[in-house]
């Protein structure tokens, strides 16, 4: 069975989202997919391109293609979702191995560590790699992706990372910290190539993905019509505002400025206290608030969304339909609002009443 998407709904979805981006849409975009039907043919033999298996090569990227397609055809999207491949399989931060550090999934997860990890932080370079191997491994798949689709599924960019977490794969998260103090210029300097190899991958990426690819997004899967991305900066997690002001929000400002739209993804409490810089970078269209593993969810911390509403950005949140009231009270605003619907499919109700609920949520009914 084919993937269930046609030209309607992708004329229809870059017209919401158009408005959304723009704040002009009356309502919040919802997002939902439910795996509920027959693909029509039987699984594939191919395993599903993770980051277990991203490192090998003999497995034939067509072959990795059709595992997906196989995985879509099951789908049923509804309210704004669409089809899409979550490019995270290579692992958070992949832009540094582009430029020379090691990427290692040994373990079955990707972690990227340091080339040279005793060279004084004055030696560190991070450069551009044209021809790197695993660069190259992920245009192939963006190649074939884009033949056996035609338009018809948009492959999302892969997760590139944020400033100072490319600088940290090469530096380590301790000595960085340390680095911040004792070689100020030094981690500018290295910030600063990091924006540079950054801004190159993704002209790499879009240059294989155009003009096929219906769309730009990323793993945040949230869809434009126009260049887009989800930033972030883990590592501020653990600094004060001040060095988020001084390390982290002008490179972000920058980015903001080179890209059409961008959101920010605010990933654990310790990063509470930047919504004051990012609210004044005004290019920043949205912030994602992520509580962290083994903190309460999105609609138990009030005060955030509150305070990230009263930045004017959007949010991007996700949770139950329950959850999705609570939220947009706390932001103050059901528009401005993407939210990721997590809805359990267990075949009992039909997909016409999940469909007229989520379209209440959208309308803000009881």
């Amino acid at each position: 069975m084919p993937i269930d998407f046609g030209p309607e709904r992708w004329d229809r979805l870059r017209r919401v989202t158009d408005l959304w981006w723009s704040d002009e849409l009356d309502r919040p975009t919802i997002s939902c997919t439910i795996a509920n039907r027959d693909p029509g043919r039987p699984m594939p033999d191919a395993p599903i391109l993770s980051q277990e298996n991203c490192t090998d090569l003999a497995i034939p990227v067509e072959d990795l293609v059709d595992r997906m397609d196989w995985e879509m055809s099951r789908l049923t999207y509804l309210g704004d979702a669409y089809p899409i491949v979550n490019m995270t399989c290579f692992g958070p931060g992949v832009a540094a191995a582009y430029g020379g550090a090691i990427l290692d999934n040994s373990t079955g997860r990707v972690w990227f560590h340091p080339p040279c990890p005793d060279a004084p932080i004055q030696d560190i370079h991070i450069d551009y790699q044209p021809g790197n191997v695993w660069l190259e491994r992920l245009k192939e798949f963006c190649a074939a992706a884009m033949d056996r689709w035609q338009g018809q599924v948009l492959v999302g960019m892969t997760d590139l990372g944020g400033n100072l977490d490319i600088v940290q794969s090469f530096v380590s998260a301790e000595r960085l910290l340390l680095e911040l103090y004792d070689n100020p210029d030094e981690v500018h300097r290295l910030l600063w190539e990091a924006h540079d190899l950054w801004h190159w991958v993704y002209r790499e990426i879009h240059e294989a993905l155009q003009p096929a690819n219906p769309g730009y997004s990323d793993w945040s899967g949230i869809f434009s019509t126009r260049p887009s991305y989800i930033l972030q900066c883990d590592f501020s997690y653990m600094i004060g505002p001040d060095a988020f002001k001084t390390f982290v929000a002008p490179e972000l400002a920058a980015t903001c400025k080179r890209l059409d739209r961008s959101i920010y993804h605010l990933d654990g409490a310790g990063q509470i206290p930047h919504i004051e810089h990012l609210a004044q970078i005004p290019e920043l269209g949205g912030i994602q608030w992520v509580p962290g593993d083994g903190n309460p969810p999105v609609e138990c911390w009030p005060d955030v969304n509150r305070k990230i509403g009263e930045t004017g950005k959007k949010l991007w949140s996700w949770g139950s339909m329950d959850a999705f009231d609570k939220i947009a009270g706390q932001f103050g605003r059901r528009s401005g609002i993407h939210y990721g619907l997590w809805y359990p499919w267990d075949g009992v109700e039909s997909m016409e009443s999940v469909s007229a609920k989520i379209e209440r949520m959208g309308e803000g009914a009881a």
